[in-house]
This record gives structure tokens, sequence and C-alpha cells, in this order.
């Protein structure tokens, strides 16, 4: 639902700023004023394309910001969620447009992309003006209402998740018989490769447990002299440290007896000789296995050498080299059994192929039910709304899948029926289309061909007063949607829409009071000039402001007792 709405220097509006609630929302006001103005920059916010000429003459941008209240929106939720931004009970939409042409996308202050913008749009508002942003008038969007209305999205998720799987197994068998030449074309070169690793047959962390020894035997001659002098500067050699403590240890023992304070540093100092003679048989150790070994050494380099070479042939690294001997190992293995794996592959692909033939067979079956079912209350709910002589029909047809025996990804997604290939898409394999006939005699026609003008809003009306139980689309937004109905069918148009609101929120442009009259929440927009400029300004009316508004609508611009008592009527008030 449609919260708030705030405008700022868009074409001739200075500022504006409104607050909706659900229901059916009415926009009435002169010819002229603006109305479809609102529209126009409503459609900003949900990806409509724009230019620098819609900032108001003299400001440096223009501004519009939605507040949507979309707790429940599972698929918008889904949307956001991987495009991340954070979910919540709102979103806050923003678009600007500078002087200079540049636009901005914003959702809940984070920078979003235009596409984005106008893919989340398309979950939130269903706007039915002027201008194309009309999903009823999209055939690859049928399928899909036809779908909701009859509740048949867990069949439609079963059958996408069986898709999902035959296209990933699709494009693995094109990979492996892509490569099925080259493999065949390097099979020796790889060999070779695996057996010149192999000779040498590093194993990982080797190189650190050589350096380390290299090191310590290329100078055992400066750790054995290093080793000998510090055990005599420690514990041998006169006035060796061991010495020299023992003595300090011993006065330290004297002054105790006259003064305990000294009791301490004695223990101290007893702990440093027992420090000393641990660290001196420590030394001592070390030095009595220092190796002089030349013919180790030159093993150790030897060996390095070796390893060197690869590190420099596979990938300036041990690990690359190992990484690179595993990936020749299961290529060569491919290799050895690619008919194999190839043909169990292909047995996994068939099977899962005629699991999706299967799901979609019954997902044809269903639809073609309901639509028979939406066809009849469609052709009444046109008679409603003063389209006499409407024929509706919901056409389901299949499309030949003209690429079974190539090789690309495509040519996995078809199922068989008899002697045809049938093309499966991501709903099944059934191309959903609604075509219509407005006049007595005239053969159907693709809807988006037939509906034009001012009776595509009544159409669409119809459609969407039949799926509205089953349409997740909140909002929902008709402009003009009375042009050419007046008396009985305007009224009917105008309970139309009233029972539309009672499953989303409408919003709607009219100068007919008998819809007017119906609003739950009324706005009149207003043209004025201040300062000389012209501004568009939307004001909410109270009750008593509603009634003369229909009463205007009713009977022009004088309005009469007689015109106010009838607006009262028309509104259902005493």
């Amino acid at each position: 639902m449609l919260k708030s709405l705030t405008i700022q220097q868009y074409a001739l509006i200075d500022a504006l700023a409104a607050e909706f609630t659900s229901g059916l929302t009415i926009l009435t006001g002169e010819t002229g004023a603006g109305k479809s103005i609102i529209v126009d920059a409503l459609g900003l916010i949900i990806g409509a394309r724009t230019s620098a000429e819609v900032v108001r003459s003299g400001e440096e941008k223009a501004v519009v910001e939605g507040i949507f209240a979309v707790a429940g929106n599972r698929k918008l939720a889904q949307v956001l969620e991987a495009n991340d931004i954070e979910p919540g009970n709102e979103l806050i939409v923003r678009r600007e447009i500078s002087a200079r042409g540049q636009s901005r996308c914003f959702m809940n202050d984070s920078p979003v992309t235009l596409n984005l913008l106008k893919q989340v749009g398309e979950l939130l508002v269903d706007l039915h003006g002027q201008h194309e942003h009309q999903s009823l008038l999209r055939p690859e969007t049928h399928g899909e209402m036809l779908d909701n209305f009859g509740g048949l999205d867990g069949m439609v998720a079963e059958f996408q998740e069986a898709y999902k799987h035959l296209r990933m197994l699709g494009e693995e068998l094109q990979h492996l018989r892509e490569r099925e030449q080259q493999l065949r074309e390097k099979r020796d070169f790889y060999a070779f490769q695996v057996q010149e690793i192999d000779a040498i047959g590093p194993r990982a962390g080797e190189e650190e447990d050589l350096t380390t020894e290299l090191n310590i035997l290329e100078n055992a001659e400066k750790l054995f002299g290093t080793t000998s002098t510090l055990y005599e500067l420690l514990y041998e050699g006169e006035r060796s440290v061991r010495d020299l403590l023992v003595i300090a240890r011993n006065q330290l023992q004297d002054l105790a007896t006259i003064d305990k304070s000294f009791a301490e540093a004695g223990r101290e100092c007893a702990s440093a000789d027992a420090i000393v003679a641990e660290l001196a048989r420590f030394i001592q150790s070390y030095n009595a296995r220092v190796e002089f070994n030349p013919e180790r050494l030159e093993e150790l380099r030897d060996r390095l050498g070796r390893l060197s070479l690869l590190k420099k042939k596979y990938g300036g690294s041990l690990e690359a080299a190992l990484a690179h001997r595993e990936h020749l190992g299961r290529e060569l293995e491919l290799v050895e059994n690619f008919e194999d794996v190839t043909a169990t592959l292909a047995d996994d692909l068939e099977s899962t192929r005629q699991r999706c033939g299967m799901l979609a067979q019954r997902l044809s079956a269903k639809r073609n039910e309901v639509a028979r079912r939406v066809d009849k209350v469609v052709v009444q709910e046109l008679k409603k709304l003063g389209i006499e002589n409407g024929k509706f029909t919901t056409r389901i047809g299949q499309e030949e899948h003209g690429h079974e025996n190539g090789t690309g990804v495509a040519a996995a997604l078809f199922i068989r029926a008899g002697n045809k290939a049938i093309a499966l898409n991501g709903r099944g394999y059934d191309a959903v289309e609604f075509f219509l006939s407005t006049n007595l005699g005239e053969e159907e026609k693709p809807l988006a061909k037939v509906a034009s003008g001012g009776e595509v809003s009544r159409i669409m009306l119809a459609l969407k007063s039949v799926l509205a139980k089953s349409d997740r689309l909140p909002v929902l937004i008709f402009d003009e949607i009375d042009v050419g109905v007046s008396g009985r069918i305007a009224q009917a148009v105008g309970l139309s829409l009233k029972s539309l609101s009672t499953f989303h929120q409408v919003i709607a442009i009219t100068h007919l009071p008998q819809i007017a009259g119906l609003a739950d929440l009324h706005f009149a927009v207003v043209k004025s000039e201040t300062k000389g400029r012209t501004a568009t300004t939307m004001r909410k009316l109270t009750l008593d402001e509603q009634v003369r508004e229909v009463a205007k609508l009713m009977s022009g611009a004088e309005i009469t007792a007689a015109g106010l008592a009838g607006a009262r009527e028309l509104m259902g008030l005493r």
C-alpha cells in the first residue's frame, strides 16, 4: 500500500505531500489542473523513463518519494534481499532527476539501478494510465495471472524446480561435449605433465621443511662455534655466569641472617641459578647434535632446485603445482571414462525431462480448466462496464521446439508428444495469452492490439475485478478510467472500483460524480498562480468539501442546494 507521496519541483508542482489510506482514493479537478502530472510523477518511482524536461523551470532537480507498506509481500522481500536491501515493513523509494537529465534512484536511502527500481515497481504498483505501464497488456504476464487465479503456484514451483535441474544437466552435458575433442587432443600432454610431477613427487609443506633443514646445515659451523662459546660463558668458563650467581646467592643468604628483607632476593638468585643451569644443558645438548653433512646439504639443494622448477612451470608455488596435478588427474580420468560419464548424464537428463513433461502436462490440464472459468466471468464484468458484446478467450497453446537435435542448452528444454517436440519454458510448456473482441461480429484479437484509448481502462478493470483475489499487486492506479462512459455505466464502473478496493489500494482519476461519490479518500487537484508562476497542488477533502466537489461534478461551477442534496444522496449520506 502507498502510505505517502512527496513531489518536489516536478513539472508544474512546486511542493506536494499527501498521505494515503487503504480503500478507494479519488482524484478530481478541472481539465489541465495537473491530475495526470501527479500520476506521471508516481510513475517515476516505479521505473518509468523520464528526461530533464520534467524538472520545474529554474530548479536544479525534481524529487519524487513514496513510502510503501510492504509487510507480507514475499516476492518483493526476495528481490530486496537478493540486492542487499534489508526488507522491512516499509519501503522508501526515491527518484531524483537533475536539470542536466541525470537520474538517481534510492531504496531505503541505498542507491539502486533503474532496472531494479522498475523490477520492484512491478511488484508494488499497476498503473493503468495514458502511458505504457500496463501489466495486463503484456502477454508474458498472462500465464502467471492465470496460475494465480487458479491457485496453481505450488504446482508451478514444483515444475520450476525440475526445470531448473533440467537446465543444469543440459548445461553440464553441453559443456562436456564441447570439451570432448579438446580433452582427447590434450590427453598425451596431460599424461606427460602428470608423469613429470609424479617423478618428483612433491608433498604439501615439503619446501618449508627442506628450507629449514638447509638453513641449519649451511650454518652448522656458526651454530657449533656459537653454542660452544655460550656454554663456556654460562657454565664452564672461569668466572662463568653460573659461578657468579652462586657467589651472589651465598652473599644474599648471609645478609638475610642480618636483615630478613634479603631473603626474597636470595630466593630469586637461586631461581636464576636454576634457569642458567637449564639453559646451559640445552645449549650443550644442541652443540652435541650439530651435524656437518656435505652429502645431505647437496641432496637438499638438489631437491629444492627440482621443486623450484615445478613451481615455475606449474603455477608459481608448490601448492599450485599439487592442485594442477589433482586437476590433471581428474581430466585424464574423464577422458578415459568419457562415454560412461556422458551416458550417465544423458540418462539423468532424460529422466528429468520426463518428470518435467509430466508436471507440465498436469499444469496445462489445470490451466485449461481455470481458463474457462476466467473467460466466463470476464465477459460478465465487461457487460457490467458497458461492453455488451464483448468476447474474451484465454488461449493456451504450445510452441514446437526446433532444436531437439542440437547441442546447446536449449536442445534439452523440450518434451516429446507423439511425433512432435514441444518447447518447455519457465512455467511449463504452455504459452498463455488473453484474446478480446469488444464489438459484435469482430474476431477476437490479442488483448494488446484490441484495447486502445479510454476503453483500455475499463477492460483492465474487468480483468482486475476477476483476478483481484489472486493478484498480489498491492496498488492499482487508474488514470481517466471514465473516458466515454456516463450514467448507468459510470455507476457500474464506480461500483467495480469500490469492490476492487477491498482487495487492493485503488487510486483513480475521474470526472464522474458516480465514481467520485464512492471515495474512501478524496483529493482535489488545483492549478493556481502565485507570484507570477503556475503551480499544481493537491488537497485532501473533508466530508463536507467532498460533498461540494461531487455536487460540482454533477452541476458545474455553480453549486445549488439541489446539487448538494443530489451529491449527498449519491454518496449515501443523509
